[in-house]
């Protein structure tokens, strides 16, 4: 870069004394030079990089023998000046360049120079941004601090001076300002709005400590920044906040600066102010807070979101803990009293905002809870927030009533107390309702995003996804009957085995445990996890035969979430529930991005939802029918824990749990939660047009895999078929080879025959300890095989459904429940 400027400065030096030698040579006459003399110049000439002077005509005045010195009092003063001065420069300034810190000190200057006007300018700026008065720290109120609305802009709740109880400094305990002042701003009393040395120690103490320990704003630049400054983050921002916190120091004493920041700070839930959290958190007033209360309300500050006691009690708990042992530090309180609040547990009672009026409470608390994931504890902080959601307000009242009039009806005589449901648009993921319990006043507990409950036979869909997805054709055969692999023995409800091979899509009609067992064997397990996971499930699922059969727990969200991905072609899109968020001046600070991505393909999708149709048509959910395509499955878990239906039409997907809070048993059975979202849905139709399901693809048999089959193989698995004992010779009921060719010469004639599993080389023995008969397998792949009409024949066409159930325990190597 030196030499750029230096080439430039000669090359301009050039020029300015090229044009003044012309214009002196023109004034005087050039004196008669000797051979050596014209040398001379020619080599200083050169030295300077002056372009050649042009020889003037020689003249025989006695002028032409003057010398240059005597020249100079012909010119005009200022001549001469620069004249003398541009000699002088172009004599020195090769040597000057030649001497490194020539330039380094030239640059230095310049670039001090530069920095010293560029400072002003910005710090003119950032004075410019600096509110002149900051009489608004007194009056300033969160107005409307954070306004929920539904899709079609009902209000459903508004957090703001209706909620809020703003306390005089004298109303808080000493041990509560204590507590803030000890975590928060320990020389709090000492600065004057900015603490450098309590900077450094912040920093200094977080290193260390390897977290959050001491904030590095002192209270008074926290309250300048909730009252004037946005929530962006930068350095600009900084200085304005460190300014301003001077001049409200200079306006207002201490106790007034901590008055106002305890009344606006958030402290998460929706509490803005010492007042509202201590009901919160505690249920009462601030003045009944214990110094572990105070000290918990404190420890929240630096993030609401992680170290909320309702929401991770034990970060709550460590956090409370340091704020207690800071105050000892500071010597607020005794060794004997800090260590009796360490020792004591963290207890909260929480309640419900004061004259809060919400709607669709359990949405609304979820909302809150989701508005951390995507805005900073500073914009949070700052309020006048209004949040559009996706609710469906009409429809969130049809929830509510069905699940009211659920409780009140079936669970008195099915022993349920506590329901859920939620409703998503399968088209972009839209959450439409939501209610996640029977009363929120009484229990804010969210079922639906909270609860993680065993889906019992609604996972099924996932192990049958997978099948198909793997070229399994939907009318492959199954047998049914008693199967025992590895040890689990899993049991159709009632113990009903028709000891006959029935299509695949029935068996998912008739929630066939053993059948959906078998498949999970001939998939693998890593498969059917692999695509319940890209469909939405984020739960925890283990590579368990039980896992085909629902053990592993999951909330109604996801799995109603999973479910949307039929509906829509194949493609998932994340739940969600909050389109995007305004700031006080109607910004827009949060836009919704959609995430969504292919989870199966169009055609397994289709296949699924025609068989997941005939759950409802002909199966275990003929409660849910509305009189349009409906398409979903009922689950039940062991001794009916847990009641589901989880159905769907093209526009709106819906789930139903029913149950207990304490896991007890009831007595009810899927189909209540299929009647549920009848009820529901009956009302909510009438908003949404009517459409069919997607077309099946073309081609059903023989269908090219788009995933790879990772088959189980078991140590030992068997079936146990229906025997027939003479005496002493135990025979088995199997078709004759003389049927086996009658059919195949049939299945010749028939076109439309069904493809069926092969069966297993079976082998009757007497068992050792008893007289009955037990029949070992040995697994073989599946193929077309003929089938004698007397099987045939037991196929069920339309078999009456039968509620569902999950198996037993399994032994300890497959425990899962």
């Amino acid at each position: 870069m030196s030499d750029n400027f230096g080439s430039r400065l000669k090359k301009r030096l050039g020029q300015i004394l090229h044009s003044l030698a012309n214009q002196l040579e023109t004034e005087r006459p050039e004196r008669p030079k000797t051979p050596a003399a014209a040398n001379r110049a020619s080599n200083r000439r050169r030295r300077r990089r002056l372009p050649p002077v042009e020889s003037q005509p020689k003249t025989a005045s006695s002028s032409s023998q003057t010398s240059k010195r005597s020249l100079l009092p012909t010119l005009s003063p200022a001549t001469q000046a620069v004249y003398q001065n541009s000699l002088l420069i172009a004599q020195n300034v090769q040597q000057f360049q030649k001497h490194p810190k020539f330039w380094f000190w030239t640059g230095l200057s310049l670039g001090a120079g530069t920095s010293a006007i560029a400072f002003g300018l910005i710090f003119s700026q950032l004075e410019s941004g600096i509110p002149k008065s900051i009489d608004d720290v007194l009056s300033y109120a969160r107005e409307g601090t954070i306004t929920i609305k539904a899709a079609d802009g009902t209000v459903l709740q508004e957090i703001g001076p209706v909620t809020h109880d703003k306390l005089k400094i004298w109303q808080i305990p000493d041990h509560v300002l204590q507590a803030f002042i000890a975590t928060e701003d320990r020389r709090f009393q000492d600065h004057s709005g900015v603490d450098p040395q309590g900077i450094l120690r912040a920093i200094f103490s977080n290193l260390k400590a390897g977290d959050v320990v001491e904030g590095a704003s002192t209270i008074t630049q926290q309250l300048s920044r909730i009252v004037f400054l946005s929530q962006e983050q930068s350095i600009a921002r900084k200085v304005k906040e460190m300014r301003i916190a001077q001049k409200i120091e200079e306006k207002l004493d201490k106790s007034q600066i901590l008055e106002q920041y305890l009344n606006l700070v958030y402290l998460g839930s929706g509490a803005y102010g010492i007042g509202d959290a201590a009901w919160v958190y505690f249920s009462k007033p601030i003045d009944q807070l214990t110094l572990a209360e105070a000290a918990t309300l404190a420890g929240i500050v630096p993030a609401p979101s992680v170290y909320s006691p309702l929401e991770n009690p034990k970060a709550a708990k460590e956090r409370r803990d340091i704020v207690i042992r800071s105050m000892e530090k500071e010597g607020f309180i005794a060794p004997e009293l800090a260590k009796q609040a360490i020792d004591s547990p963290l207890v909260t009672n929480p309640s419900p905002l004061k004259r809060m009026q919400r709607k669709a409470p359990y949405f609304t608390e979820y909302v809150q809870k989701e508005l951390p994931k995507y805005l900073s504890k500073e914009v949070l902080q700052a309020g006048g927030l209004t949040v559009e959601t996706t609710l469906n307000s009409r429809w969130q009242t049809y929830a509510e009533e069905s699940i009211q009039k659920s409780l009140s009806s079936y669970g008195r005589w099915e022993r349920f107390k506590q329901a859920a449901l939620v409703s998503i648009d399968p088209r972009n993921g839209q959450i439409k309702t939501m209610v996640g319990g029977n009363d929120f006043e009484k229990n804010q507990y969210n079922r639906v995003t909270q609860a993680k409950r065993q889906p019992g036979s609604t996972f099924k869909p996932f192990v049958y996804t997978t099948a198909i997805a793997a070229g399994i054709s939907p009318n492959q055969g199954y047998l049914n009957a008693e199967y025992t692999v590895d040890g689990y023995k899993p049991e159709n409800f009632g113990d009903k085995y028709t000891g006959s091979y029935v299509p695949m899509r029935q068996a998912l009609a008739s929630s066939l445990n053993v059948v959906a067992v078998k498949i999970l064997v001939d998939v693998g397990w890593n498969p059917i996890i692999k695509i319940a996971r890209a469909m939405g499930i984020e739960s925890e699922l283990q590579p368990t035969y039980s896992l085909a059969l629902g053990a592993w727990e999951v909330t109604p969200l996801e799995l109603t979430n999973a479910y949307a991905t039929f509906a829509n072609s194949g493609i998932y899109n994340k739940a969600y529930g909050i389109s995007r968020v305004l700031d006080r001046k109607g910004n827009v600070i949060y836009q919704n991005k959609p995430e969504s991505r292919e989870a199966i393909d169009p055609e397994t999708a289709s296949i699924m939802t025609w068989m997941l149709t005939g759950v409802v048509n002909s199966g275990s959910g003929q409660a849910a029918q509305i009189g349009r395509p409906v398409a979903g499955k009922t689950g039940t878990t062991d001794k009916a824990r847990d009641l589901w239906f989880v159905g769907f039409v093209p526009q709106l997907v819906t789930g139903i749990w029913l149950g207990n809070d304490n896991n007890q048993q009831t007595w009810g059975a899927s189909s209540s939660a299929a009647v549920v979202w009848r009820w529901f849905m009956t009302d909510t139709i009438k908003d949404i047009s009517y459409q069919e399901f997607p077309p099946l693809p073309r081609r059903i048999e023989g269908r090219k895999p788009v995933i790879k089959k990772e088959p189980i193989k078991p140590r030992k698995s068997f079936y146990t078929m229906p025997v027939v004992t003479e005496g002493n010779k135990t025979t088995q009921e199997a078709p004759t080879r003389n049927e086996e060719r009658r059919t195949r010469r049939r299945r010749n004639r028939d076109s439309a025959s069904i493809q069926y599993a092969a069966p297993t080389r079976i082998v009757a023995r007497r068992s050792r300890s008893s007289r009955s008969s037990e029949t070992v397998a040995a697994p073989q792949r599946s193929v077309p095989i003929p089938v004698s009409p007397a099987v045939e024949a037991s196929i069920p066409i339309a078999v009456s459904p039968a509620p569902d159930v999950a198996p037993p325990a399994p032994p300890a190597a497959y425990k899962t429940e």
